[in-house]
């Protein structure tokens, strides 16, 4: 089931609303409320994935279990037989997720191929096993206790706002809520805002850049991109608009939801695009997905506390792994290796970039001229933007041939010819029809533009230090129901595509 359709928001959200809440007046039960929200994350998925949810719940069990015997292993639960069994976990999780996912990439053509004729990717397999496995993972290190009522572990595995694209949680993060949580009118009405904000950032924007897009990308035939290089450069900003709306607007009507419920989940999206290194970048994007790389296997290959050479190693194993999560195509493989380049050479260049509550890990920031700063935030920027956006060219394609064919149309240097496209698209059609295509969606990207930034908090803290935070609060508040009922019209006729990262 998705979001932004019709089933979900008169029919699912609604009853479980109206049913959740009237547990919660009626008899403040959190076991009922819990056993409510298990029961209405089932149903949620089973909606969509009406055999594989069997599979869910075999994981939810399995992981459930393994951690309990893991856990009464005491003190010894780092002995021989404490990591034969997480061992046994993670091989098993992992296996798991190897047959759904790459399976049919791996055998095809082999005498094997046809045992994955009817394998159908399950929706979400990717965040739910890594969810159940930091679990198990947390349990063997001791930062958590076992769970004994399945019912924690099933909601936290389960949880519907967050089960099928994240963000991922940890369950040391939402071990208080489960057992319990304080719901209150202004965490509801915060989060059905969020949720709001969301729905409007996937139907309105991520929905129109991926009109444009898929139809630059409809344009790759035989491997070669039949459009100059002004179109070719639109449709991969539209990508990379389209993917962080869609992906963003998914995590927030998460968030949203979460909230909605008395739950707090965490951000998975800070703003990405203002990056002024590669380094920020992956600070700000997908961040609960980096942060469980960072946990489970950066840090205990050593992190960056190693010589050189291992350090490159690590960096190396873990955008391969980042790259395998994604899918079993090459160009992933490609993405990944992209960033391993371009973030190992950072490091050695000393690139840093503030870290959480630390302070800035860079000195020099406070040193120089302002111009100096300025000029050297606005080149950081510029070739922050200009290798994610090329980065999404492999990540987009369907295969190399068609990424190679859409790069050698960003850059027309790199063909035979020095001519991007053939037709009447190149190289004069292909800027007419960009200006087209600008024109149309004018309002669209300019919002997009906008909202890449932190502008509604930034105008907002200004408004309240300008004693008129009412009225910029009435306001936002106007445009963001506006925005909903645009959303719902948009839903209302069809107007919707899946999300990306539901293919993950």
């Amino acid at each position: 089931m998705l979001f932004p359709t019709e089933d979900f928001l008169l029919i699912f959200l609604p009853v479980v609303l109206a049913v959740y809440y009237g547990i919660h007046f009626f008899t403040h039960s959190i076991t009922a409320k819990n056993v409510w929200l298990l029961i209405a994350s089932i149903i949620f998925y089973a909606w969509g994935e009406p055999v594989y949810v069997f599979l869910m719940l075999a994981s939810i069990l399995f992981n459930y279990c393994m951690a309990l015997a893991i856990d009464r292993r005491g003190g010894d639960r780092h002995g021989r037989t404490g990591r034969a069994l997480l061992t046994l976990t993670v091989a098993v999780n992992l296996l798991v997720l190897f047959w759904f996912k790459y399976a049919k990439a791996v055998l095809r053509g082999s005498p094997m191929s046809s045992l994955t004729d009817n394998i159908v990717l399950p929706i979400g397999i990717s965040f739910y096993t890594f969810q159940a496995m930091s679990y198990v993972i947390d349990v063997y290190r001791g930062k958590i206790k076992a769970e004994k009522n399945p019912l924690y572990t099933g909601l936290y595995i389960s949880f519907f706002p967050q089960l099928i694209a994240g963000p991922i949680v940890r369950f040391r993060s939402m071990e208080n809520a489960i057992k319990g949580r304080s719901e209150s009118l202004a965490g509801f009405a915060g989060g059905a805002e969020r949720f709001v904000r969301g729905l409007v950032k996937k139907v309105l924007i991520a929905n129109r850049m991926a009109a444009v897009a898929d139809a630059v990308w409809a344009l790759v035939i035989d491997g070669k991109l039949q459009a100059g290089i002004s179109l070719a450069w639109l449709g991969a900003i539209s990508y990379t608009l389209q993917i962080f709306f869609d992906f963003s607007g998914y995590s927030d009507m998460a968030i949203g939801l979460g909230a909605m419920f008395g739950f707090d989940l965490p951000e998975n999206f800070d703003h990405p695009y203002i990056s002024g290194s590669v380094t920020e970048f992956w600070r700000r994007w997908h961040i609960t997905l980096s942060g469980w790389f960072k946990d489970y296997v950066y840090i205990p290959l050593g992190g960056s506390r190693v010589s050189k050479g291992r350090l490159i190693f690590n960096l190396f194993v873990v955008w391969l792994l980042t790259g395998i999560w994604h899918g079993d195509d090459l160009t992933f493989l490609i993405w990944g290796m992209i960033y391993f380049i371009v973030l190992t050479l950072e490091k050695m260049a000393g690139v840093r970039v503030y870290a959480g509550d630390e302070g800035p890990e860079d000195k020099s920031e406070n040193t120089g001229s302002a111009t100096v700063r300025i000029l050297k935030n606005v080149l950081g920027h510029i070739y922050t933007c200009f290798v994610v956006v090329v980065a999404w060219v492999f990540f987009r394609a369907d295969d190399l041939t068609d990424a190679w064919g859409y790069i050698r149309g960003l850059f027309p240097v790199l063909n035979e010819s020095g001519v991007s496209g053939v037709g009447s698209f190149a190289p004069t059609g292909g800027c007419i029809a960009a200006l087209a295509y600008l024109k149309q969606n004018a309002v669209f990207y300019i919002a997009a533009v906008i909202l890449c930034m932190p502008v509604r908090s930034c105008l907002r803290e200004r408004a309240r230090n300008a004693g008129i935070g009412r009225i910029f609060d009435a306001v936002y508040g106007v445009l963001l129901a506006l925005g909903l009922v645009l959303a719902l019209t948009y839903i209302y006729n069809n107007a919707y595509s899946p999300f990306i990262y539901f293919n993950f």
